[in-house]
């Protein structure tokens, strides 16, 4: 029993010791910093558990060193698995990102939208009837021509009709 308290108190004493070079060895091992820091921390943590000192134990650096790294290698893969689940800040704010228009978006849409209501305004009934019910609704012609009691040709004419108005009025306004 003694001689197992011995053996332990001088692991801890050799880690003591080594415990600069142990903190470069794992510092290169992790790349970071923090995982060094945690890895010494829980390297003491073991060896000041550790209850059957393993008797072939010849090296007491190279032991600890053992230990050490693959502490270092299981704190490197658990901060692995947690980074890919991770999303990044971007990822974060391109997903909640606002998609709505610009105020000057707004602004100039608003315009264009009151001078097509110019345009419209000014068709006759049937032509803008046509005209709506084709791009708003997405009538068929057959289903405009039945609804203003035209042919479906007369459809067509008047859909040229508004469509050359409409054009003619926003170009007057350069739009």
């Amino acid at each position: 029993m003694n001689s197992t308290l011995d053996a332990r108190e001088d692991l801890l004493a050799a880690y003591l010791r080594y415990w600069t070079t142990l903190r470069v060895a794992l510092r290169r091992r992790t790349g970071s910093h923090e995982l060094a820091e945690d890895a010494l921390q829980e390297t003491w943590l073991r060896l000041a558990a550790l209850k059957d000192m393993p008797e072939a134990v010849r090296d007491n650096r190279a032991f600890i060193l053992r230990i050490a790294g693959n502490i270092a290698i299981d704190l490197l893969r658990k901060e692995n698995r947690h980074a890919a689940r991770c999303v990044s800040d971007e990822e974060l704010i391109g997903a909640i990102a606002d998609n709505r228009p610009s105020p000057e978006v707004c602004a100039i849409d608003r315009d264009e939208l009151r001078c097509l209501v110019l345009a419209l305004a000014q068709l006759a009934p049937k032509p803008r009837a046509a005209l709506l019910l084709s791009r708003c609704d997405g009538l068929t012609y057959a289903a405009i021509a039945n609804r203003l009691n035209v042919s479906e040709s007369m459809v067509a004419k008047y859909l040229v009709q508004a469509l050359r108005h409409c054009r003619d009025h926003l170009r007057a306004l350069d739009i």
